[in-house]
């Protein structure tokens, strides 16, 4: 009877390790993590391939310009025939050039000690004497008419003062100012009135006493 007893504790208590050894066994793997990575491979789609589109390039006619017709020209190409450029220290200068064309201009510019005007940092204004450039030339073309012009010009403290034939001229307005209309007044002459002085009467008694004679009344 105890044999008996024995051998099924003994069975039992094997049983309850093995279900024990199963169920930590389980219990690990459920919490270790998975290095199962599943893996997917990009599907391979064949390239497209089109075909090259068939057109023919547009033909475009050459534009035609008519060469201008220069009149009086010496050379049927403008080019340089003379040129000077002189630069001097006192920062004056002069420089001109001739073309073929008969087309020449000439310039020159000097330092002159001018009246400007300064401005402090309030916006007060002050005057003194400041150095400026001062420009004079002349310049001479012809016109793809024919028509020949002549420039000249002066520049300074007083402007710019072009002259030349071409140039517009301002129209002179003559003004007649009015006259102020001239009236004749008669002036008023004052009456003259006539009065008679009134004659003091005759005392009718003598004054006696000293310094009256005897005559006197």
């Amino acid at each position: 009877m105890e044999d008996e007893k024995y051998q099924l504790f003994h069975k039992s208590t094997e049983f309850n390790m093995k279900l024990f050894v199963i169920a930590a066994v389980l219990a690990v793997a459920a919490a270790a993590p998975s290095s199962y990575k599943p893996e997917y491979k990009a599907p391979a789609y064949a390239a497209p391939s089109y075909s090259a589109p068939s057109y023919s390039a547009p033909a475009y006619a050459a534009p035609a310009y008519a060469a201008p017709a220069y009149k009086d020209n010496k050379y049927a190409d403008i080019v340089v025939t003379s040129q000077s450029d002189e630069r001097n220290l006192d920062g004056s200068s002069q420089w001109s050039y001739a073309q073929s064309d008969y087309t020449t201009r000439e310039e020159s510019q000097v330092q002159k000690k001018m009246q400007g005007v300064k401005y402090d940092s309030y916006g007060k204004a002050t005057y003194e004497d400041v150095m400026g450039n001062t420009n004079k030339g002349s310049s001479y073309w012809i016109s793809p008419e024919g028509e020949k012009f002549t420039l000249t010009w002066a520049a300074d403290e007083e402007g710019f003062k072009p002259k030349g034939a071409h140039l517009p001229v301002a129209p002179v307005h003559v003004y007649e100012l009015p006259v102020a209309p001239v009236h004749e007044y008669e002036l008023p002459v004052a009456p003259v009135h006539e009065y008679e002085l009134p004659v003091a009467p005759a005392l009718p008694y003598k004054r006696t006493g000293a310094g009256y004679s005897s005559s006197s009344y």
